[in-house]
């Protein structure tokens, strides 16, 4: 039996059902009940998981990466409580090194007062232009407290570090600390930017200096309720995320959810004298397009739970947690606050029943000269997609820890003086574990590796393990420090017996790409299938959901494409972090389905009495300012992430930003519509439309 696109009659189960909640949340008694009821919920949850802390930073790799195997055996090992501070001392001049230098800096050492051993002594590089100390410092300490011993740390050197010389303090410990010194008071600045990019946007979009606080608000409200929840959620499933991308997701989508919504309610107080008979109409449109936007990225993320990486699942369960609150906001808060502030809350632009609306604007212009010629618009578009995605071209994936600081730090500067002067690989060498009894073999092996410049035995476990250091030629985190990784393990996975496992810096950053690469593999599939199978059942048909997955999937290496290439020669970092395509194909390819749903919903309604290419015309025509709104800011509160120190952080901003920008006037706007009108009615099918235009 053929289904039709003809509305559902008007005493169907589920349209009744939406008509009795859109009266509810709208009526008189029923919004200042809702809004009391939401404030209780929100201070219930406060106090109830307010004091809960969200797990610390993980690593980028399972724990089932060979890395990840040797850093458990290594702890069995004497010694294994402690980790070498490195403190990296030059004359300002740039001379060499005097006895007198070096008795200097032995002396400051003698101030330093580690928790463990006492320092090294200075030792020289080969060109008598640098000099180490190695400071032992233990490994057990939270990362509060280890922030605090390399800031005392840093405050001691800096006191008696000899006259004319400059020590800078790396190493390990101080990485970390570094990475979370770099983020006090930063989740503020990216709340306080969101925000004020949200308000502005708002205010540019209503025009009215009223109407913008009120989805900010409620926003505001869904994002608070989610950080405790999404933390609660991290402490009892011990996996950590990122609290900042959670609050751009709440704040973009939820944004984008009341922007479609109140788009919706301005044109129904131009047929309706009563603003909440308005608002009920507007909820009852635009709620399944909302449900439908939000199931799509709320299952999309809910696929990441399949990773591999612990950050990657629980930033997939955070967010998706986070945008389930948001759903809940709009839907349900924001419509019992708009009923209560009434139709007055546009001033000074208030729609009146019976006024006029313009549909015949810019963007009624470009959709009519689309569909006129789909085919050569179509073509243009992929064409520009296409180009865009080039960019990936020679693009490299992986930063090195020296990169990974938007600003530089302390750590990274010094890691950097270390290896000018000593070789590059000695801040962070390699750590090999091997069957004792298969030491020399291993270790031989290891010294006829290319790039390879010391091997040193450095002691047993007790139990049959020995350990062995390997120090590279090559800078940690490069290209070639990675290769010299595979090349260590194919020496040491040859040693007959010896089941040798190498780890260490460069060998986790190895593990962390191949982890990323595995997951892109796994998650991508799943996060087209979960898109194309939302499309189905809010179209109700399979030939133009295949279409418009194709063409929004065809959208994300454009935007990767583009962003890695601004990345590198604008920005100029040299790769982009191995966790972002992952996640930037996901939210791309999710939040860009987002505004081809709000269209089709449209164009789906439209189709019904105008027939497919007209259907689709007016569709673009009604929806292109909301919809081009909600772009530009979504975008706009990517690109905040910006505002944090990390790297990583700062490029997932950019390319999803610039995607769904791209996504907004271009896959939108052009493409979407070229291929609708060129496939005319078939779109469609199993269903059909009776084009009466």
């Amino acid at each position: 039996m053929t289904a039709t696109l003809r509305p559902s009659p008007p005493g169907s189960s589920h349209r009744a059902a939406r008509r009795g909640l859109a009266e509810r949340l709208t009526s008189r008694r029923g919004a200042p009940f809702v809004l009391v009821l939401a404030v209780l919920v929100v201070g219930l949850a406060s106090s109830l998981f307010g004091s809960t802390e969200a797990p610390p930073r993980g690593a980028d790799f399972p724990d089932t990466a060979e890395s990840a195997v040797v850093a458990d055996q290594l702890e069995s090992f004497p010694g294994s409580d402690t980790a070498p501070v490195l403190l990296v001392a030059t004359n300002d001049d740039g001379s060499q090194l005097t006895k007198g230098d070096l008795a200097d800096l032995d002396e400051m050492a003698t101030h330093l007062d580690p928790a463990t051993d006492d320092p090294s002594p200075a030792r020289t590089s080969d060109d008598g232009r640098a000099a180490v100390i190695n400071v032992p410092v233990p490994t057990d300490l939270d990362s509060d407290a280890n922030v605090e011993m390399i800031q005392d740390l840093r405050a001691k050197v800096a006191e008696h570090a000899p006259e004319g010389m400059t020590v800078q303090v790396t190493g390990g410990p101080a990485f970390g600390a570094d990475i979370a010194s770099s983020f006090e008071g930063a989740n503020f600045t990216l709340l306080a930017v969101t925000i004020g990019v949200v308000a502005l946007l708002l205010l540019l979009t209503y025009r009215s200096p009223a109407l913008w606080l009120v989805p900010l608000a409620v926003v505001g409200v869904a994002d608070q309720m989610a950080g405790t929840v999404t933390t609660a959620v991290g402490d009892a499933s011990g996996l950590p995320f990122d609290a900042g991308i959670v609050s751009v997701l709440v704040f973009g989508a939820g944004t984008n959810y009341a922007l479609l919504l109140i788009s919706r309610y301005r044109e129904e107080l131009h047929d309706h004298e009563e603003h909440r008979t308005a608002l009920g109409a507007a909820w009852r449109a635009t709620a399944p397009a909302i449900v439908a936007s939000n199931a799509t990225v709320v299952l999309a993320l809910a696929t990441l739970l399949l990773a591999a990486v612990p950050g990657t699942r629980g930033l997939g369960l955070a967010s998706a947690v986070g945008l389930v609150f948001a759903l809940l906001a709009v839907l349900l808060v924001l419509p019992a606050a708009l009923a209560l502030v009434g139709r007055k809350v546009f001033r000074p632009f208030v729609p009146r029943r019976g006024d006029t609306l313009d549909h015949e604007g810019a963007w009624a212009k470009v959709a009519r000269r689309v569909v006129a010629r789909p085919g050569r618009h179509l073509v243009g578009g992929l064409v520009v997609l296409a180009v865009l995605a080039s960019g990936l071209t020679g693009a490299r994936v992986g930063l090195s820890q020296v990169d990974s600081f938007r600003g530089g730090s302390e750590s990274g500067q010094g890691l950097v003086v270390l290896g000018e002067h000593f070789p590059a690989g000695a801040a962070a060498p390699f750590a090999v574990t091997t069957d004792a009894t298969h030491t020399e073999e291993t270790v031989e092996a290891l010294e006829g590796v290319e790039g390879v410049t010391g091997v040193v035995p450095s002691g047993t476990n007790g139990a049959g393990l020995a350990k062995v250091t390997v120090i590279g030629q090559p800078s940690p985190g490069t290209p070639a420090s990675l290769d010299l990784a595979e090349d260590l393990r194919s020496a040491a996975h040859g040693v007959a017996g010896g089941d040798a496992k190498v780890g260490g810096g460069s060998a986790e950053l190895l593990d962390a790409r191949a982890a990323a690469e595995s997951d892109l593999g796994t998650v991508v599939p799943l996060v087209l299938l979960v898109s194309l199978a939302v499309l189905v059942v809010l179209l109700r048909a399979v030939v133009g959901p295949l279409v418009l997955l194709a063409l929004n999937a065809a959208s994300a290496p454009a935007a990767l494409g583009l962003g890695a290439w601004l990345d590198e020669h604008l920005l100029g970092h040299p790769a982009l972090a191995v966790q972002v395509p992952l996640i930037a194909f996901l939210f791309l390819v999710a939040l860009g389905i987002d505004y081809t749903i709000f269209l089709m919903h449209r164009a789906r309604a439209e189709a019904a009495g105008h027939g497919t290419r007209d259907g689709v015309a007016r569709a673009v025509a009604r929806t292109g300012a909301v919809i081009t709104s909600a772009g530009v800011v979504l975008a706009a509160v990517f690109a905040a992430l910006g505002v944090l120190p990390l790297v990583v952080l700062g490029q997932l901003g950019l390319i999803v930003g610039l995607g769904v920008l791209l996504d907004t006037l271009l896959v939108r706007t052009v493409v979407v519509p070229a291929a609708t009108a060129l496939i005319g009615d078939r779109f469609w099918w199993p269903g059909r439309v009776a084009s009466r235009g």
